[in-house]
Protein backbone atom coordinates (compact mmCIF):
# COMPACT_ATOMS: atom_id res chain seq x y z
CA UNK A 1 0.00 0.00 0.00
CA UNK A 2 0.88 3.61 -0.91
CA UNK A 3 0.16 6.72 1.80
CA UNK A 4 -1.06 6.41 5.03
CA UNK A 5 -4.95 6.23 5.60
CA UNK A 6 -4.97 10.06 7.47
CA UNK A 7 -8.28 9.40 10.44
CA UNK A 8 -9.38 12.31 12.15
CA UNK A 9 -11.27 11.51 15.02
CA UNK A 10 -13.57 14.38 16.03
CA UNK A 11 -14.82 14.11 19.74
CA UNK A 12 -17.23 15.81 22.24
CA UNK A 13 -18.42 13.12 23.90
CA UNK A 14 -15.33 11.25 25.71
CA UNK A 15 -17.73 9.77 27.87
CA UNK A 16 -18.28 7.13 24.75
CA UNK A 17 -14.81 7.13 23.64
CA UNK A 18 -14.34 3.54 24.78
CA UNK A 19 -16.44 3.10 21.32
CA UNK A 20 -13.43 4.59 19.32
CA UNK A 21 -10.70 4.08 20.97
CA UNK A 22 -9.71 0.46 19.94
CA UNK A 23 -9.44 1.52 16.70
CA UNK A 24 -7.82 4.42 17.41
CA UNK A 25 -4.97 2.31 19.54
CA UNK A 26 -4.95 -0.15 16.43
CA UNK A 27 -4.22 2.14 13.83
CA UNK A 28 -1.31 3.76 16.07
CA UNK A 29 0.29 0.29 15.84
CA UNK A 30 -0.69 0.11 11.67
CA UNK A 31 2.08 0.95 9.43
CA UNK A 32 -1.31 1.56 6.86
CA UNK A 33 -3.05 4.72 9.22
CA UNK A 34 -2.20 8.00 10.45
CA UNK A 35 -4.75 8.49 13.43
CA UNK A 36 -5.36 11.80 14.58
CA UNK A 37 -7.67 12.65 16.93
CA UNK A 38 -9.37 16.14 18.00
CA UNK A 39 -11.48 17.76 20.91
CA UNK A 40 -13.93 20.16 20.15
CA UNK A 41 -16.63 22.05 22.43
CA UNK A 42 -20.07 20.57 23.07
CA UNK A 43 -23.39 22.16 24.46
CA UNK A 44 -25.62 19.55 25.86
CA UNK A 45 -28.73 19.08 27.21
CA UNK A 46 -29.23 22.21 30.01
CA UNK A 47 -26.01 24.17 28.48
CA UNK A 48 -25.93 28.05 27.77
CA UNK A 49 -23.57 27.93 25.76
CA UNK A 50 -20.97 25.29 24.13
CA UNK A 51 -18.13 24.55 26.23
CA UNK A 52 -16.27 21.70 27.67
CA UNK A 53 -13.27 21.07 25.67
CA UNK A 54 -10.97 20.84 28.53
CA UNK A 55 -12.69 18.72 30.26
CA UNK A 56 -12.58 16.49 26.88
CA UNK A 57 -8.97 17.34 26.62
CA UNK A 58 -8.43 16.26 30.09
CA UNK A 59 -9.84 12.76 29.46
CA UNK A 60 -8.06 12.06 26.50
CA UNK A 61 -4.88 12.83 28.36
CA UNK A 62 -5.95 10.43 31.46
CA UNK A 63 -5.70 7.56 28.82
CA UNK A 64 -2.71 8.43 27.38
CA UNK A 65 -4.23 9.95 24.14
CA UNK A 66 -2.48 12.35 22.22
CA UNK A 67 -5.23 14.93 20.58
CA UNK A 68 -5.81 18.27 19.11
CA UNK A 69 -7.33 21.38 20.65
CA UNK A 70 -9.73 22.95 19.17
CA UNK A 71 -11.23 25.11 21.03
CA UNK A 72 -11.24 28.37 18.78
CA UNK A 73 -13.17 31.29 19.27
CA UNK A 74 -14.54 30.95 15.59
CA UNK A 75 -15.33 27.17 15.40
CA UNK A 76 -14.50 27.75 11.79
CA UNK A 77 -11.25 28.17 11.98
CA UNK A 78 -11.08 24.91 13.52
CA UNK A 79 -13.33 23.89 10.39
CA UNK A 80 -10.18 25.15 8.13
CA UNK A 81 -7.95 23.86 10.26
CA UNK A 82 -9.62 20.47 9.64
CA UNK A 83 -9.17 20.87 5.88
CA UNK A 84 -5.41 21.80 6.17
CA UNK A 85 -4.99 18.58 8.00
CA UNK A 86 -6.69 17.06 4.92
CA UNK A 87 -8.76 13.50 6.37
CA UNK A 88 -9.29 11.03 4.14
CA UNK A 89 -11.44 9.98 6.95
CA UNK A 90 -13.69 11.26 10.13
CA UNK A 91 -14.73 9.60 12.52
CA UNK A 92 -17.96 10.56 15.03
CA UNK A 93 -19.20 8.45 17.94
CA UNK A 94 -22.00 10.76 18.54
CA UNK A 95 -25.19 11.36 16.05
CA UNK A 96 -27.25 14.33 17.34
CA UNK A 97 -26.31 16.79 15.10
CA UNK A 98 -27.94 19.80 17.49
CA UNK A 99 -24.46 19.23 19.88
CA UNK A 100 -22.49 20.17 17.61
CA UNK A 101 -20.55 23.50 16.62
CA UNK A 102 -22.26 23.84 13.07
CA UNK A 103 -18.75 24.48 12.44
CA UNK A 104 -18.54 20.59 12.93
CA UNK A 105 -21.77 19.39 12.11
CA UNK A 106 -21.81 16.69 9.50
CA UNK A 107 -23.19 18.61 6.38
CA UNK A 108 -19.35 20.72 6.80
CA UNK A 109 -17.67 17.77 7.32
CA UNK A 110 -18.35 15.48 4.62
CA UNK A 111 -17.21 18.56 1.85
CA UNK A 112 -13.33 17.33 3.43
CA UNK A 113 -13.88 14.05 4.39
CA UNK A 114 -15.29 10.66 4.36
CA UNK A 115 -17.21 10.51 7.52
CA UNK A 116 -17.61 7.44 9.58
CA UNK A 117 -20.08 6.74 12.46
CA UNK A 118 -19.83 4.29 15.41
CA UNK A 119 -22.48 4.37 17.85
CA UNK A 120 -21.77 5.44 21.48
CA UNK A 121 -24.26 3.74 22.86
CA UNK A 122 -23.66 -0.42 23.87
CA UNK A 123 -26.79 -1.92 22.10
CA UNK A 124 -30.48 -0.37 20.85
CA UNK A 125 -32.79 -1.59 23.65
CA UNK A 126 -36.10 0.39 22.84
CA UNK A 127 -38.82 1.08 20.53
CA UNK A 128 -40.52 4.25 19.72
CA UNK A 129 -44.40 4.83 20.66
CA UNK A 130 -46.86 3.71 18.20
CA UNK A 131 -43.83 2.39 15.81
CA UNK A 132 -43.30 -1.03 14.88
CA UNK A 133 -39.79 -2.19 14.23
CA UNK A 134 -36.23 -0.23 15.12
CA UNK A 135 -36.90 2.83 16.57
CA UNK A 136 -36.09 5.92 13.92
CA UNK A 137 -33.74 7.98 16.04
CA UNK A 138 -31.52 4.59 14.96
CA UNK A 139 -31.65 5.19 11.51
CA UNK A 140 -33.22 8.20 10.17
CA UNK A 141 -30.82 11.39 11.55
CA UNK A 142 -28.89 13.36 9.03
CA UNK A 143 -25.50 11.31 10.69
CA UNK A 144 -27.14 8.49 9.09
CA UNK A 145 -27.94 9.85 6.00
CA UNK A 146 -24.71 11.41 5.16
CA UNK A 147 -21.51 9.47 7.02
CA UNK A 148 -20.14 7.83 4.31
CA UNK A 149 -19.80 4.47 6.02
CA UNK A 150 -21.49 3.14 9.58
CA UNK A 151 -20.90 0.65 11.94
CA UNK A 152 -23.79 -1.06 13.77
CA UNK A 153 -23.64 -3.86 16.39
CA UNK A 154 -27.33 -4.48 15.92
CA UNK A 155 -28.65 -6.69 13.15
CA UNK A 156 -32.00 -5.42 13.14
CA UNK A 157 -31.04 -1.71 12.83
CA UNK A 158 -28.79 -2.50 9.64
CA UNK A 159 -31.95 -4.47 7.99
CA UNK A 160 -33.88 -0.43 8.82
CA UNK A 161 -31.05 1.02 6.82
CA UNK A 162 -32.47 -1.20 3.73
CA UNK A 163 -36.09 0.41 3.62
CA UNK A 164 -34.54 4.10 3.61
CA UNK A 165 -34.50 6.59 0.36
CA UNK A 166 -30.55 5.75 0.47
CA UNK A 167 -30.60 2.19 1.22
CA UNK A 168 -27.88 0.48 3.32
CA UNK A 169 -25.12 -0.33 0.93
CA UNK A 170 -23.06 1.97 3.61
CA UNK A 171 -23.49 0.24 6.31
CA UNK A 172 -22.29 -2.77 8.36
CA UNK A 173 -22.95 -5.05 11.36
CA UNK A 174 -19.93 -5.24 12.96
CA UNK A 175 -20.44 -5.05 16.60
CA UNK A 176 -19.06 -2.75 18.35
CA UNK A 177 -15.72 -1.63 20.20
CA UNK A 178 -17.56 -0.34 23.27
CA UNK A 179 -18.87 -3.88 24.32
CA UNK A 180 -15.79 -5.53 24.02
CA UNK A 181 -14.16 -2.74 25.97
CA UNK A 182 -16.15 -3.37 28.48
CA UNK A 183 -15.31 -6.73 28.40
CA UNK A 184 -12.07 -6.58 28.07
CA UNK A 185 -11.98 -3.79 30.87
CA UNK A 186 -13.71 -6.53 33.23
CA UNK A 187 -10.55 -8.86 32.63
CA UNK A 188 -7.96 -5.91 32.96
CA UNK A 189 -8.88 -3.08 35.14
CA UNK A 190 -9.32 -2.90 39.58
CA UNK A 191 -11.90 -2.29 41.46
CA UNK A 192 -12.63 1.35 42.36
CA UNK A 193 -14.96 2.78 44.97
CA UNK A 194 -14.91 6.84 45.53
CA UNK A 195 -15.84 6.00 49.77
CA UNK A 196 -12.47 5.64 51.20
CA UNK A 197 -13.32 4.65 54.80
CA UNK A 198 -13.21 1.21 56.08
CA UNK A 199 -15.67 -0.63 58.66
CA UNK A 200 -14.74 -3.83 60.38
CA UNK A 201 -19.01 -4.56 60.54
CA UNK A 202 -19.00 -6.86 57.65
CA UNK A 203 -16.90 -10.74 57.08
CA UNK A 204 -15.48 -8.68 54.39
CA UNK A 205 -14.33 -5.58 56.32
CA UNK A 206 -16.37 -2.90 54.61
CA UNK A 207 -19.77 -1.63 53.64
CA UNK A 208 -22.31 -3.11 51.53
CA UNK A 209 -21.76 -1.04 48.33
CA UNK A 210 -24.23 0.25 46.34
CA UNK A 211 -24.04 2.03 43.08
CA UNK A 212 -26.57 4.43 41.67
CA UNK A 213 -26.73 4.72 38.07
CA UNK A 214 -29.91 6.84 36.92
CA UNK A 215 -30.98 7.94 33.57
CA UNK A 216 -31.19 10.97 31.85
CA UNK A 217 -35.19 10.65 30.71
CA UNK A 218 -38.02 11.75 32.61
CA UNK A 219 -40.63 12.55 29.71
CA UNK A 220 -43.39 10.30 27.60
CA UNK A 221 -41.33 12.54 24.76
CA UNK A 222 -38.04 10.73 25.17
CA UNK A 223 -37.43 7.42 26.80
CA UNK A 224 -38.91 7.91 29.87
CA UNK A 225 -37.16 6.10 31.96
CA UNK A 226 -35.78 8.24 34.60
CA UNK A 227 -37.00 8.47 38.50
CA UNK A 228 -34.22 10.20 39.86
CA UNK A 229 -36.51 13.40 40.47
CA UNK A 230 -39.09 10.89 42.30
CA UNK A 231 -36.88 9.21 44.56
CA UNK A 232 -34.08 11.26 45.11
CA UNK A 233 -35.23 12.59 48.52
CA UNK A 234 -35.97 8.56 49.24
CA UNK A 235 -32.07 7.70 48.57
CA UNK A 236 -31.06 10.19 50.77
CA UNK A 237 -32.87 9.30 53.56
CA UNK A 238 -31.97 5.50 53.19
CA UNK A 239 -28.43 6.54 53.24
CA UNK A 240 -28.45 8.68 56.40
CA UNK A 241 -30.73 5.38 57.91
CA UNK A 242 -28.04 3.07 56.86
CA UNK A 243 -24.60 4.59 57.38
CA UNK A 244 -23.21 0.80 57.18
CA UNK A 245 -24.06 0.84 53.44
CA UNK A 246 -21.86 2.97 50.76
CA UNK A 247 -24.32 4.43 47.63
CA UNK A 248 -22.10 6.11 44.96
CA UNK A 249 -24.26 7.79 42.56
CA UNK A 250 -22.88 7.15 38.87
CA UNK A 251 -25.63 9.84 37.12
CA UNK A 252 -25.65 9.73 32.96
CA UNK A 253 -23.57 12.78 31.51
CA UNK A 254 -26.98 14.92 30.84
CA UNK A 255 -28.88 13.68 34.05
CA UNK A 256 -28.34 17.29 36.11
CA UNK A 257 -28.61 19.38 33.45
CA UNK A 258 -31.93 18.05 32.01
CA UNK A 259 -33.47 18.12 35.97
CA UNK A 260 -32.79 21.96 35.74
CA UNK A 261 -33.60 22.73 32.42
CA UNK A 262 -36.76 20.67 32.04
CA UNK A 263 -38.19 21.68 34.69
CA UNK A 264 -38.09 18.97 36.73
CA UNK A 265 -35.90 20.05 39.66
CA UNK A 266 -34.49 23.63 40.46
CA UNK A 267 -31.13 24.76 40.07
CA UNK A 268 -31.82 25.47 44.41
CA UNK A 269 -33.20 22.45 44.62
CA UNK A 270 -30.14 20.37 42.79
CA UNK A 271 -27.68 22.04 44.57
CA UNK A 272 -29.28 21.20 48.59
CA UNK A 273 -29.75 17.95 47.73
CA UNK A 274 -26.13 17.49 46.35
CA UNK A 275 -24.67 19.20 48.98
CA UNK A 276 -26.66 17.14 51.58
CA UNK A 277 -25.82 13.79 49.67
CA UNK A 278 -21.78 14.78 49.71
CA UNK A 279 -22.07 15.60 53.39
CA UNK A 280 -22.63 12.34 54.41
CA UNK A 281 -19.61 9.44 54.82
CA UNK A 282 -21.19 7.04 53.32
CA UNK A 283 -22.03 8.52 49.99
CA UNK A 284 -20.35 10.04 46.68
CA UNK A 285 -20.93 11.71 43.63
CA UNK A 286 -19.04 9.80 40.93
CA UNK A 287 -18.88 11.24 36.93
CA UNK A 288 -15.11 10.84 36.02
CA UNK A 289 -14.27 7.29 36.95
CA UNK A 290 -14.46 3.92 34.81
CA UNK A 291 -17.85 2.50 34.59
CA UNK A 292 -16.52 -0.87 34.63
CA UNK A 293 -14.12 -0.19 37.78
CA UNK A 294 -17.14 1.17 39.83
CA UNK A 295 -19.18 -1.73 38.67
CA UNK A 296 -16.41 -4.41 39.77
CA UNK A 297 -16.31 -2.80 43.47
CA UNK A 298 -20.01 -2.63 43.90
CA UNK A 299 -22.14 -5.30 45.39
CA UNK A 300 -24.97 -4.08 43.64
CA UNK A 301 -26.18 -1.59 40.77
CA UNK A 302 -29.26 0.06 41.32
CA UNK A 303 -30.81 1.72 38.05
CA UNK A 304 -33.73 2.90 36.08
CA UNK A 305 -32.33 2.48 32.59
CA UNK A 306 -31.37 1.67 29.76
CA UNK A 307 -27.53 0.98 29.30
CA UNK A 308 -26.52 -0.11 32.49
CA UNK A 309 -29.17 -2.83 32.06
CA UNK A 310 -26.98 -4.17 29.46
CA UNK A 311 -23.52 -3.06 30.60
CA UNK A 312 -23.67 -4.09 34.45
CA UNK A 313 -24.17 -7.88 33.33
CA UNK A 314 -21.53 -7.68 30.96
CA UNK A 315 -19.26 -6.42 32.98
CA UNK A 316 -19.85 -8.38 36.42
CA UNK A 317 -22.00 -11.58 35.07
CA UNK A 318 -24.77 -10.43 37.86
CA UNK A 319 -27.73 -8.46 37.20
CA UNK A 320 -28.65 -5.37 37.91
CA UNK A 321 -31.69 -4.24 40.23
CA UNK A 322 -34.09 -2.51 38.01
CA UNK A 323 -36.62 0.29 39.36
CA UNK A 324 -38.94 0.36 36.10
CA UNK A 325 -40.84 3.29 35.42
CA UNK A 326 -44.58 3.05 34.58
CA UNK A 327 -44.92 4.30 30.69
CA UNK A 328 -41.43 4.10 29.53
CA UNK A 329 -40.54 3.58 26.20
CA UNK A 330 -41.17 0.37 25.84
CA UNK A 331 -38.07 -2.34 24.88
CA UNK A 332 -37.14 -3.85 21.80
CA UNK A 333 -36.63 -7.75 21.99
CA UNK A 334 -32.71 -7.04 22.93
CA UNK A 335 -33.82 -4.98 25.47
CA UNK A 336 -36.82 -7.60 26.91
CA UNK A 337 -33.86 -9.97 27.03
CA UNK A 338 -31.46 -6.99 28.83
CA UNK A 339 -34.89 -6.27 31.47
CA UNK A 340 -35.09 -10.31 32.06
CA UNK A 341 -31.58 -10.62 33.22
CA UNK A 342 -32.24 -7.89 35.71
CA UNK A 343 -34.06 -7.78 38.89
CA UNK A 344 -37.10 -5.58 38.46
CA UNK A 345 -38.98 -3.53 41.23
CA UNK A 346 -41.91 -0.76 40.64
CA UNK A 347 -41.10 1.41 43.58
CA UNK A 348 -38.69 2.45 46.15
CA UNK A 349 -40.15 0.20 48.51
CA UNK A 350 -39.55 -2.44 47.02
CA UNK A 351 -36.07 -1.62 45.90
CA UNK A 352 -35.14 -1.13 49.67
CA UNK A 353 -36.43 -4.43 50.42
CA UNK A 354 -34.50 -6.16 47.87
CA UNK A 355 -31.43 -4.31 49.18
CA UNK A 356 -32.13 -6.36 52.49
CA UNK A 357 -32.43 -9.58 51.20
CA UNK A 358 -29.10 -9.08 49.08
CA UNK A 359 -27.47 -8.36 52.20
CA UNK A 360 -28.66 -10.77 53.67
CA UNK A 361 -28.44 -13.75 51.25
CA UNK A 362 -27.89 -12.41 47.70
CA UNK A 363 -29.66 -11.34 44.63
CA UNK A 364 -31.97 -14.28 42.73
CA UNK A 365 -30.21 -15.41 39.90
CA UNK A 366 -30.58 -14.65 36.56
CA UNK A 367 -27.90 -16.98 35.00
CA UNK A 368 -29.79 -18.18 32.00
CA UNK A 369 -31.10 -14.81 31.38
CA UNK A 370 -27.42 -13.09 31.59
CA UNK A 371 -26.39 -15.96 29.34
CA UNK A 372 -29.02 -15.79 26.25
CA UNK A 373 -28.18 -11.75 26.39
CA UNK A 374 -24.33 -12.08 26.23
CA UNK A 375 -25.66 -14.26 23.49
CA UNK A 376 -27.80 -11.75 21.75
CA UNK A 377 -25.29 -8.57 22.20
CA UNK A 378 -21.93 -9.93 21.21
CA UNK A 379 -22.13 -11.41 17.65
CA UNK A 380 -18.38 -10.61 17.14
CA UNK A 381 -16.61 -10.85 20.48
CA UNK A 382 -13.57 -9.28 20.25
CA UNK A 383 -13.14 -8.72 16.47
CA UNK A 384 -15.40 -5.33 16.21
CA UNK A 385 -12.62 -3.06 15.53
CA UNK A 386 -10.90 -5.39 13.57
CA UNK A 387 -14.23 -5.89 11.26
CA UNK A 388 -14.41 -2.25 10.83
CA UNK A 389 -11.12 -1.65 9.62
CA UNK A 390 -10.82 -4.27 7.19
CA UNK A 391 -14.11 -2.33 6.12
CA UNK A 392 -12.34 0.53 5.85
CA UNK A 393 -9.16 -0.80 4.26
CA UNK A 394 -11.22 -2.19 1.40
CA UNK A 395 -12.93 1.14 1.45
CA UNK A 396 -9.74 3.08 1.26
CA UNK A 397 -8.34 1.82 -1.96
CA UNK A 398 -9.29 4.18 -4.31
CA UNK A 399 -8.05 6.96 -2.02
CA UNK A 400 -4.00 5.33 -2.45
Amino acid sequence: MGRRIRVVFLTFYFEAWDALDELYRKMLESADYEPIVVSIPRKLTGDDEFGDEAKVSEYLTSQGVEHLRFDYADPYDGFERLREINPDYIFLNYPWQKNYQPAYRIEKLISIARVCYVPYFSLPLVNEPGIKGVAPHLFRQSTHRLAHLIFLQDRDAKEAFEGTERGGSHVHFTGTPKVDALIAKAKSEKPFWPVGHKRADTSEGRAFRVLWGPHHTFSEGWLNFGVFNEICEQMLELAKRRPEIDFVLRPHPYMFGTLTSQGYMTEDQLSQWKTAWEALPNTAIDTSSSYASLMLAADLLFTDGISFLVEYPLVTGRSPVFIEKPNHWAFNPLGEKAAAASIRVENFSEFESTLNKAIEWGLPSRASEIEQLFSAAIPFAGQSADRILAILQSDARDLL
